[in-house]
C-alpha cells in the first residue's frame, strides 16, 4: 500500500465529498447535513456538533478511503471509473443499510416507529434518506461517485 498517496488522495476525495454534500444542502437539493448528524451523536450543542461532525466526517472519509485503496491494491486497478463504481456501491450501502441503522445508533434521532421525544428530536432519514428531500439520494450518489473517482485517479498503486 502506498501510504503517502493514500493520505493525500483520501484527504482530497474527502474534502470534495464534504464540499459536494454541503453545496447540495446550501442550494436546497437536500436538507441533510451529514457533519451535523454525526456531530449530534457526540454533543447536544448544535454549534459544536457541526465542528465535531466535520472533523469526524474527515476522519471517516480517510477510514473509508483505506477500504477503497485495499480494493485498488487487491484488484491492481485504480482507474477513475473503477473508483466511481465503488463509490456508487458505497452510496447504495449508505442509503439503504446506513439510513436504516442510523436512528437505532443515534442518541438524538427519532425512529420511524416512535416519533420525536424530548431527547430524540432529529428526524430519521427514512429509506434512501428521502425524508431529507427527494433529491437527497441523487446528492449522495453523485458525491460518493466523485469521492471514488477522485480517490482512484489520485492514488498511485504500489
Amino acid at each position: 500500500m502506498n501510504w503517502s498517496s493514500w493520505i493525500l488522495s483520501g484527504f482530497v476525495a474527502t474534502v470534495v465529498l464534504s464540499a459536494a454534500l454541503a453545496t447540495s444542502q446550501g442550494l436546497g437539493f437536500t436538507r441533510m447535513n451529514l457533519p451535523y448528524l454525526i456531530g449530534a451523536v457526540l454533543t447536544h450543542d448544535r454549534d459544536r456538533a457541526r465542528l465535531y461532525g466535520f472533523m469526524a466526517h474527515v476522519i471517516n472519509g480517510w477510514a473509508f478511503s483505506i477500504i477503497y485503496v485495499l480494493i485498488f491494491e487487491t484488484t491492481r486497478n485504480a482507474s477513475w471509473w473503477f473508483g466511481l463504481v465503488i463509490g456508487l456501491v458505497h452510496a447504495l450501502f449508505v442509503l439503504t443499510i446506513g439510513t436504516m441503522l442510523l436512528p437505532t445508533l443515534h442518541p438524538r434521532m427519532a425512529t420511524e416507529r416512535h416519533g420525536p421525544t424530548a431527547k430524540r428530536q432529529l428526524e430519521p432519514p427514512g429509506f434512501m434518506a428521502l425524508n431529507y428531500g427527494y433529491q437527497t439520494p441523487i446528492s449522495v450518489f453523485l458525491s460518493h461517485a466523485a469521492f471514488g473517482a477522485i480517490l482512484a485517479a489520485l492514488y498511485k498503486l504500489h
